[in-house]
């Protein structure tokens, strides 16, 4: 038995144990590949240098210039008791404070899913892919953009689950503006612990809602278990250039009480939130993740957090933000050379497009961005699939486009076999000068694993496809999109602890009226 199925044991008896044990039987299995493990070292762009001068750099922000933690009065006594300079609303940290608090967080931690097969770890060299997050639109093919509703949201996270490639169900995959927006997080925690067996992200908009993420998954893994383990990550962004506000960090203060994670991560685009230069951003990047870092440190010693960076430029002639860019790849790049030397996990990179449509553009882009995310040594990628319009919509053709191409990551990843099959030697000698290998031993022992195959991408001959229609990526996207709804099948669960959690959001909604902003 597992640490998972032990902690559950007892709420699992009081909801009819019986009814678990043959609901795990009957589960119906989706395959899902285990979190990336690389074995390709990460692209390292800064020499030690340049690290000891954006680091001393970063410090000398914090500590002459500081930063404002807004209408949180809790916070400035804490950084007053840790020996910060606070003066009104800024915060100015001592040379090394930041520094020396950080040194209480994991360097990586678990988190568990309902299904412990799917836990996925956080840190070191692996890397974990969930989906898009916060768009406000929705796009199909047939469709085009619209507002998003509870019913596009539950088929995201539909699609997740039945995607091999994401190892995550994400947070908020689109924003169901069809819900109150004081009560639409719990929607869609329900959808995640009950549409999916995945992991999850917690929600942010309120600290009260961050309360409600903690006492549902109380409900689904055990209040006992939540204390103890990691169930929830959960995304806190920081106002940039260089301000914590209290809503953020009131939900950072909910989770990191409850041993819960917080991905750490300055929202920039360069030119706006951000100097226009690469090493200017860095240093803003840096200072503004060790602040944040340390505070989370301040509110428990040790509680699990990801240092994040989300970078994009900006085009000055429209002012709008642009993707894929060679100046988004060198801060990723570095701002992961400085956040291993912190001994943090590290969130970046995603599928990141301006496109309107899932057209070359996004490809491109996105394919820029998936890639730099792999040899960043990015632990863990938010928007791996479905970005589309610089996050203003999640795309549901270019969600599954995305998701099969994470495979090449998975690929990428586990680097050059150089073990006695991988060197071919044998198949080298037997098909000699002029022969070709289709059919040696060598080709029939491995030919069903030795090349990445995409689920998705047409390589019939011209005549073929055109006599099937000349469907390009898109038309074959949709497809599949309504392949895989028809084929989900909804993962089980314990009917008792269902029922609970519909019964918690059910008193939530009705102890409080609507309200749409």
């Amino acid at each position: 038995m597992s640490d998972l199925d032990t902690a559950q044991a007892p709420r699992r008896a009081r909801g009819g144990g019986g009814a678990a044990r043959r609901a795990e039987r009957t589960a119906v299995s989706v395959e899902t590949a285990r979190f990336i493990e690389r074995k390709i070292p990460n692209l390292e762009i800064l020499n030690e240098e340049a690290l000891q001068i954006i680091e001393h750099n970063a410090e000398t922000v914090l500590e002459e210039i500081g930063v404002n933690f807004v209408d949180n009065p809790g916070a400035l006594e804490l950084w007053k008791a840790a020996g910060a300079d606070v003066q009104g609303e800024r915060v100015r940290i001592p040379r090394g404070l930041a520094r020396e608090l950080i040194k209480t967080a994991p360097s990586s931690f678990t988190q568990h899913a309902r299904n412990s097969a799917r836990n996925v770890e956080i840190g070191g060299k692996n890397l974990v892919l969930a989906p898009v997050y916060g768009p406000p639109f929705v796009r199909t093919a047939e469709g085009g953009r619209r507002y998003a509703t509870l019913d596009d949201f539950q088929k995201f996270v539909k699609l997740g689950y039945m995607s091999k490639w994401l190892h995550h169900s994400g947070g908020t995959v689109c924003e169901p503006t069809d819900i109150p927006v004081n009560k639409r997080h719990l929607d869609m925690l329900l959808s995640h612990m009950t549409l999916s067996d995945k992991p999850f992200m917690g929600s942010v908009t309120e600290p009260s809602r961050a309360q409600d993420s903690v006492d549902m998954a109380s409900i689904l893994f055990g209040a006992d278990f939540v204390q103890q383990n990691t169930v929830m990550t959960s995304l806190i962004n920081i106002n940039s250039p260089m301000v914590f506000d209290g809503i953020m960090m009131g939900a950072l203060e909910v989770y990191a009480r409850n041993n819960q994670a917080a991905i750490i991560s300055p929202f920039i685009v360069g030119g706006a939130m951000a100097p226009v230069s690469v090493a200017g951003t860095l240093t803003q990047v840096l200072a503004e993740v060790m602040a944040g870092v340390a505070y989370s440190q301040l509110v428990r010693k040790g509680a699990p957090v990801i240092a994040g960076a989300f970078v994009t430029s900006i085009d000055m002639n429209s002012g709008a933000p642009t993707f894929g860019t060679p100046e988004a790849a060198h801060i990723t790049y570095g701002v992961g050379q400085l956040v291993r030397r912190l001994g943090l996990p590290y969130r970046s990179a995603g599928g990141f497009c301006g496109s309107k449509l899932p057209d070359a553009q996004a490809a491109y882009e996105s394919a820029n961005s998936l890639n730099m995310g792999l040899l960043a040594g990015v632990n863990f990628m938010l928007h791996a699939c479905g970005w589309l319009e610089g996050g203003l919509v999640a795309d549901f053709e270019k969600f599954v486009m995305d998701a099969d191409q994470l495979g090449t990551l998975h690929h990428l990843a586990k680097g050059i076999d150089m073990s006695e099959n991988g060197q071919a030697m044998d198949a080298i000698r037997e098909v000699g000068p002029g022969g070709h290998y289709l059919g040696c031993a060598h080709t029939q022992a491995n030919f069903k694993s030795a090349f990445w195959r995409s689920d998705l991408f047409d390589y019939k001959p011209f005549e073929t496809w055109d006599e099937e229609g000349a469907r390009d990526t898109q038309a074959l996207a949709s497809v599949r999109v309504e392949k895989l709804l028809g084929q989900y099948q909804k993962p089980e669960l314990d009917p008792a602890v269902e029922e609970a959690l519909n019964a918690y959001v059910a008193q939530k909604k009705a102890s409080m009226p609507d309200a749409f902003m």
